[in-house]
């Protein structure tokens, strides 16, 4: 499996925040966005998921001989800045809605009580989801990339509000799912322990008298 971007271009408002990005991910790799805040880290990881378009460019998911190319986002897993998950519905019932919303097309995951217990947070997952912690809520969101099989993470700011064991479990799922095949971008400001990761150093606004056509 191979994640392809192909000079990516993306525009915040008037502004052309990054131009010409473009990476090679095969099966098992990672890549880390670095850079300050308002690089366009968060931008370029929506632009791969599909949520923004792109100005310019393309992102797509091929098989292992570079055919039968997609938009990546149909093999994706987006963790965002927010948790997406309903204060008011137990852990079970928000885990449950992701596995039917995510697993249309994608291999099974794991079962609701199955993914708590790889993040850690076995037997409470009758509670409403608005009565945990930050850092409980934190691992929930992780365990709905558990759910349904996608090849591809993209994962932005994946240990905010995490303390340093959470760090290391959560470094452990991704070395998992990278050694079954999976590719993983994420957007960090602290380092996640990730062997042989590549990065991407962000720099921020190109300037809107950058001509993105050129």
């Amino acid at each position: 499996m191979h994640l392809i971007a192909e000079n990516l271009a993306a525009r915040r408002g008037e502004d052309l925040i990054f131009v010409n990005v473009s990476f090679h991910l095969q099966a098992g790799e990672a890549l880390i966005l670095t850079g300050k805040n308002g690089s366009g880290k968060s931008t370029l990881l929506r632009v791969i998921a599909g949520l923004l378009r792109a100005e310019k460019g393309s992102v797509t998911v091929s098989d292992s001989v570079g055919a039968e190319r997609r938009p990546a986002a149909e093999a994706s897993h987006y963790l965002g800045h927010r948790n997406a998950m309903k204060t008011e519905l137990t852990v079970a019932e928000n885990l449950d809605f992701w596995r039917s919303f995510l697993g249309a097309g994608s291999e099974p995951g794991l079962g609701t009580e199955e993914a708590a217990e790889a993040v850690g947070l076995p037997g409470i997952t009758h509670l409403p989801f608005g009565y945990l912690s930050a850092g409980q809520q934190r691992r929930f969101a992780f365990a709905k990339l558990l759910m349904a099989h996608r090849p591809i993470w993209i994962l932005d700011e994946p240990t905010a509000a995490l303390d340093a064991s959470a760090d290391r479990l959560f470094a452990e799922l991704i070395e998992g799912h990278r050694r079954k095949g999976g590719v993983v971008v994420a957007a960090t400001h602290q380092p996640l322990g990730l062997d042989r990761a590549k990065e991407l150093k962000m720099t921020g606004f190109a300037g809107v008298d950058q001509g993105v056509w050129g």
